[in-house]
């Protein structure tokens, strides 16, 4: 370090910052796995597995589909997209019934997809969900 001038560490600094800002980008991109979908919600059925698999009064996450699911009580269901509505990232965990999303820190509230925190300030939308033999299914119908 000591043969560098000042102007060069500046600049070599500037270039170590703008590197990791763009992976902040990267996380959100379309082009990573779970980035952004232009529709957030299904636009046809989407089996997500069994009923049991989704804890009363709690919620599971189905990434991959890019939804969750809460269970107010035994039998009944309700979903929603997991699609931040800030940026679109899609939600990495629930933790006391509060979605997260890992790009800019927004919560949502998993039992009616309210925004809780943000910088999402819309809900989560609803999805239609059912159990169609033996199994949740969500979006629209066939």
């Amino acid at each position: 370090m000591s043969g560098q001038t000042p102007a060069r560490r500046t600049v070599l600094k500037g270039a170590a910052l703008a590197g990791t800002a763009g992976l902040g980008v990267a996380a959100c991109s379309t082009e990573s796995k779970l980035g952004h979908a232009q529709t957030p919600t299904p636009t046809a059925p989407v089996e997500l597995g069994a009923p049991e698999e989704v804890p009363v009064g709690g919620a599971k996450l189905y990434r991959e589909q890019r939804l969750l699911v809460h269970c107010p009580a035994k039998g009944r269901y309700k979903a929603f997209s997991a699609q931040c509505t800030h940026a679109g990232c899609v939600l990495d965990k629930i933790e006391d019934n509060e979605g997260n999303c890992p790009c800019h820190g927004s919560r949502f509230d998993v039992t009616d997809g309210k925004a809780l925190k943000g910088p999402a300030t819309n809900p989560l939308p609803a999805v239609p969900v059912r159990v169609v033999g033996g199994k949740l299914v969500a979006g629209p119908e066939a």
